[in-house]
C-alpha cells in the first residue's frame, strides 16, 4: 500500500505505508508507546514528521494503525497454529508457537505486552487498546478449542483454557523480553503442558475409556505435535 502526500514546498511525497508501519511496529515494540519518540519513529519509518502527521494524524493514531497491522500479520500465522484436531493439540501448538516467536525476531517478547501496559493519563487509551488486542487473541484460541473433536468432553472449558493459554503466553513473552533463552522458555511450556495433560480427561470415542498418554522427554504427557 502506498501513500502520496505533499511535503513542505508542495512536492508530492510517496512512500509505502505498510513498510512505514513495520518500522513503527519495531520502535513501539522496543521502546513502548511512551518511550517511542517521533524522531525514532520517523527515522525507522523512512519519512519526515510532516508526512507522518499528514498520513497518520498523530502518534496515537499511528500506534493504532501499527497495532492493527501487527494483528493482521500475526493472525495469518495464528490461524495455522490453531488449526488442530484436539484440545491438547491446539493448546500445545499455541504455547510452542509463542515460545518460538518470542525469541525469534529482532526484538524479543511481544508488542501487545511491551507496547504500553501502563501509560500516563494522557495516553490512557493505549493500555486499553492492547487489552482489547489480547482479548481478541484469547477469543481466537477459545474459538479454535470449541471446534476440536473433544470440545464437549469433561474438563474442557474452552473459555478458561484459552485464558490460561494466553496468560501463560504473556508470561513467556515477558520473560523473553527480559532475556530468558529459548531452552528455559521451552521448559516452562513443558510444565504447562504437563499440567494440561493431567487436567484434560480425554475420552476415546465409543468405549468411554481414558486415552493413554504418550511418553515425552521421559515423562508421561499427552502427544506432542510440533
Amino acid at each position: 500500500m502506498s501513500a502520496e502526500r505533499r511535503a513542505a514546498g508542495g512536492r508530492p511525497r510517496a512512500f509505502d505505508e505498510d513498510h512505514a508501519l513495520d518500522g513503527a511496529i519495531d520502535v513501539f515494540w522496543r521502546l513502548g508507546y511512551e518511550g517511542a519518540s517521533l524522531t525514532e519513529l520517523t527515522r525507522a519509518m523512512g519519512i519526515n514528521k510532516p508526512s507522518m502527521y499528514a498520513v497518520f494524524g498523530s502518534k496515537e493514531e499511528l500506534f493504532v494503525r501499527a497495532l492493527e497491522r501487527y494483528g493482521l500479520l500475526y493472525r495469518v500465522r495464528l490461524d495455522a497454529v490453531l488449526a488442530k484436531s484436539t484440545t491438547y493439540e491446539v493448546l500445545e501448538s499455541y504455547l510452542r508457537s509463542v515460545a518460538e516467536s518470542a525469541t525469534r525476531g529482532s526484538v524479543a517478547g511481544c508488542l501487545s505486552i511491551q507496547g504500553g501496559l501502563s501509560c500516563a493519563p494522557d495516553n490512557a487509551r493505549i493500555p486499553l487498546l492492547l487489552a482489547e488486542y489480547r482479548q481478541g487473541l484469547e477469543d481466537a484460541v477459545a474459538k479454535a478449542l470449541s471446534q476440536t473433536v473433544d470440545a464437549t468432553q469433561p474438563g474442557v472449558n474452552t473459555a478458561a483454557l484459552a485464558g490460561y493459554a494466553v496468560t501463560v503466553g504473556q508470561g513467556i513473552a515477558v520473560h523473553a523480553a527480559a532475556g530468558v533463552d529459548s531452552a528455559r522458555l521451552d521448559a516452562v511450556v513443558d510444565v504447562a503442558l504437563a499440567g494440561l495433560a493431567s487436567h484434560l480427561v480425554a475420552k476415546e470415542p465409543g468405549d468411554g475409556s481414558t486415552s493413554s498418554p504418550k511418553r515425552v522427554r521421559g515423562r508421561k504427557t499427552a502427544p506432542r505435535n510440533r
